[in-house]
């Protein structure tokens, strides 16, 4: 287990604010042991909740061509057939991932391929639940394509907490399947759109660890 790179700058925040205002606490009120050991609790409860936001679990990939692994840790909130509107402008089967406040934020690449197209789009912080999260909210648009020459689509959104989505990838980069390839902060939730005659291994309601957990398989 480690801690993501993205962690390190909040962290830093977190640990000077709670810092300060202890040492305030212990100025103001040096005779008080109770209201000091109160907010020290109180302090080390915040810090190692916002820790574990950012740990990054050590995983081990099964890289299978046919496989599309989950990109991130999760819960399966949505399997249906739907028109992809961006890209493909066709009907396609989308998987939808909702990533909870204590899931952890690393996102992974889905298949080992070449990284087609990459789009950011500003946009509203609805709840990663509502229906129209995946169109107005900030969101990032990434296609990859395998050797095969099959493509399919994550969409990073925000949610009502998340604020800011990262993402590692550029148009034509190669990428190998269950590499890391984003991370959305303090969750949300993560779309993949596959063909339609992907075989869906998984059902709603389902828990997804991403870089692990089979989502589809693409056939020979």
């Amino acid at each position: 287990m480690t801690i993501h790179r993205e962690g390190y700058p909040t962290l830093a925040i977190v640990t000077i604010t709670l810092g300060i205002i202890n040492f305030a606490i212990w100025q103001l009120l040096p005779e008080n042991n109770l209201v000091q050991n109160i907010v020290l609790i109180i302090s080390l409860i915040l810090f190692f909740t916002v820790l574990q936001f950012f740990r990054n679990p050590l995983i081990k990939v099964n890289i299978n061509p046919n496989h599309v692994l989950a990109p991130c840790d999760g819960k399966v909130v949505v399997i249906e057939e739907t028109i992809e509107e961006e890209y493909f402008k066709s009907p396609r089967c989308q998987v939808s991932i909702f990533m909870s406040p204590i899931n952890v934020h690393v996102n992974r690449n889905p298949i080992s391929g070449v990284v087609r197209f990459v789009k950011y789009h500003a946009g509203k912080y609805l709840v990663a639940w509502h229906p129209k999260s995946s169109t107005e909210n900030e969101r990032t648009t990434i296609v990859l394509q395998n050797e095969k020459g099959v493509e399919i689509l994550m969409r990073q959104i925000a949610g009502a907490l998340a604020r800011r989505i990262c993402w590692y990838v550029k148009e034509g980069q190669i990428v190998k399947q269950g590499t890391e390839f984003g991370f959305i902060k303090f969750g949300s939730r993560v779309d993949l759109f596959l063909p339609l005659e992907a075989k869906i291994s998984v059902k709603i309601g389902d828990k997804t660890q991403a870089g692990v957990t089979v989502i589809a398989e693409l056939g020979e």
